[in-house]
């Protein structure tokens, strides 16, 4: 029970709260079983969840308060550089003393902590807008179904959503190849879209190429309507 007391556990579940390369939601209650039937601790990396899920905007573990270590950029939803990390208070202590990250890295411009700052006061004193960023992340992820020869990846509330093929070319670099057809075609329509970039000869379990289609609150309905037609109107010309 005193943390300090218990035998130093070095064994931990990474995991993300939404994960960017799928728009996948980490299993987190069932996770948490494993936590303690295993004695490990869980590093939650919320840099696509925090400032999307939850009421407030506080990522996946607003309701659920048993992660150890919690981690994010300030990119997505701050609209910053850099990041943050919390956890309970021994842990952070421990990594103020001893992380070299913490220890070494050049305190943040100025001008980029305000900006960080003013974005965490409008999501404080706006939390309508997560709602509002669901609602269009919904629409366009309804939207996009039925498109012929792509499938949508990833959960409905998820502002980050993959747009796979129905069926492989027969290798990946000539999926990836159509797939970059169907990016130029909408790019040169004035839609910006970009596909997904994984490490090929790192990563374990790689996921098939895809097209990466990102929502942000701000786009209106009639901006997610227009992409969501040139998305079909791209993959009928490509693809067919």
């Amino acid at each position: 029970k005193n943390p300090r007391k218990a035998r130093v556990t070095r064994r931990f579940i990474v995991v993300e709260g939404l994960y960017m390369n799928t728009g996948d939601i980490c299993p987190l209650p069932e996770l948490i079983k494993l936590k303690y039937k295993y004695k490990v601790r869980i590093f939650l990396e919320e840099s696509l969840s925090f400032g999307v899920l939850g009421e407030h905007g506080r990522g996946i573990t607003e309701h659920i308060d048993d992660i150890d270590l919690i981690s994010a950029n300030m990119e997505n939803s701050l609209a910053s550089i850099g990041g943050f990390c919390c956890g309970r208070s021994f842990i952070i202590d421990h990594q103020r003393l001893s992380g070299q990250g913490y220890c070494f890295s050049a305190s943040l411009p100025p001008l980029l902590a305000a900006a960080a700052i003013e974005a965490l006061n409008i999501m404080e004193d706006n939390p309508d807008i997560f709602q509002t960023l669901r609602a269009k992340c919904e629409r366009i992820h309804k939207a996009l179904q039925g498109i012929s020869g792509l499938k949508v990846v990833g959960e409905s509330f998820s502002p980050a959503l993959h747009l796979q093929l129905e069926e492989s070319c027969g290798s990946r670099e000539n999926d990836v190849k159509l797939l970059k057809r169907v990016v130029d075609y909408c790019m040169n329509s004035g839609i910006a879209l970009t596909q997904a970039r994984y490490l090929e000869k790192e990563e374990k379990c790689l996921p098939p190429p895809s097209i990466r289609v990102v929502i942000t609150v701000e786009q209106t309905e009639k901006e997610l309507d227009k992409a969501a037609s040139l998305l079909k109107e791209a993959a009928q010309s490509v693809l067919n």
